[in-house]
């Protein structure tokens, strides 16, 4: 008898997947609709939007990214002019970042495309489901962090 656990036996692997799976999905409905701006572009932009005092550092932490990575998404961003960034009245060594015109707008455009993604991706999941699901992972989470 074989007591080797297979990788789809294992929740975080098949949470690894659907993730994958949702984020490469996502991206190809970006492409589809002709946005120039990848996922984590997005997410920086919405973390912004969301919470316009964070510091790189923060917006690294929200979103799940090195301080290295945030660093070139927000360079490109500055580039195709999305964020306007500007040196920090009380840090030197920081700097302050700002939505520009343009990303309130593509934000805006973008906003029933990633409704849209989201209800592909929990078609003939129920409500209760996912609230149930969302508790599952907050528990982890909180574990995880203790």
């Amino acid at each position: 008898m074989n007591n080797q656990e297979k990788l789809e036996d294992i929740l975080f692997y098949s949470l690894e997947r659907s993730i994958k799976s949702y984020r490469q999905f996502a991206q190809q409905q970006l492409i589809k609709h002709h946005f120039d701006i990848t996922i984590d572009q997005w997410l920086l932009l919405k973390t912004i939007r969301d919470n316009p005092e964070q510091t790189q550092q923060q917006i690294a932490q929200t979103i799940f990214k090195d301080f290295a990575s945030v660093t070139r998404i927000v360079e490109l961003l500055v580039e195709k002019k999305y964020i306007i960034r500007s040196q920090h009245p009380t840090d030197r060594r920081r700097f302050k970042l700002k939505l520009a015109d343009s990303a309130e707008k593509l934000l805006s455009i973008m906003q029933p495309i990633i409704e849209s993604n989201r209800k592909t991706a929990l078609k003939g999941i129920s409500e209760q489901q996912i609230l149930q699901f969302q508790q599952v992972l907050n528990l982890i989470y909180n574990n995880c962090k203790s």
